[in-house]
């Protein structure tokens, strides 16, 4: 008979399982970034394409530091960041009309289209992934994904 687990190898074995499931997590983060960086159009970076992705999406305006939340960076950096969508003619940035200390961020017709063109490039890599993982289990991992995201922002006190 095999004697019980007890309390403190649960533990080790708990811990060993988190360790193994960040490894993983951080390791995917770095390939995956790293796959994206090589088929994003010349000059475009990662953050520059996460910006006009959101924008893309909610297709409304949004003040810098409603950014830099939403991407969990400082306003500095999203400055920075916006500084080169902005010279890049990715994007207009105009004052609140309202309250001049403020300004408010909107994807350009020439952003809509570096965002499809970096879209178009890394899509089919992506897709090519999935094919050959299976659909059916991608789609079984992302609830876990999804809370890990989720359980990572509220410990951080950065939700989403």
């Amino acid at each position: 008979m095999t004697p019980p687990v007890t309390a403190p190898e649960k533990a080790h074995a708990n811990d060993r399982l988190a360790a193994s499931l960040f490894a993983e997590v951080l390791i995917a983060d770095q390939l995956s970034r790293n796959l994206i960086s090589r088929a994003l159009p010349r000059g475009m970076q990662i953050s520059h394409f996460s910006v006009l992705n959101l924008l893309a999406h909610v297709n409304e305006e949004r003040t810098p530091a409603q950014l830099a939340e939403a991407f969990h960076i400082t306003r500095g950096a999203m400055t920075n960041t916006l500084s080169r969508l902005e010279w890049a003619g990715h994007i207009h940035i105009r004052p609140d009309w309202d309250d001049a200390r403020r300004k408010f961020v909107a994807i350009s017709p020439a952003g809509r289209a570096a965002r499809d063109a970096a879209m178009a490039a890394f899509m089919p890599l992506i897709a090519d992934i999935v094919r050959d993982i299976g659909p059916e289990r991608v789609r079984v991992a992302l609830p876990v994904l999804r809370e890990l995201r989720l359980r990572l922002g509220s410990a951080t006190g950065a939700e989403g």
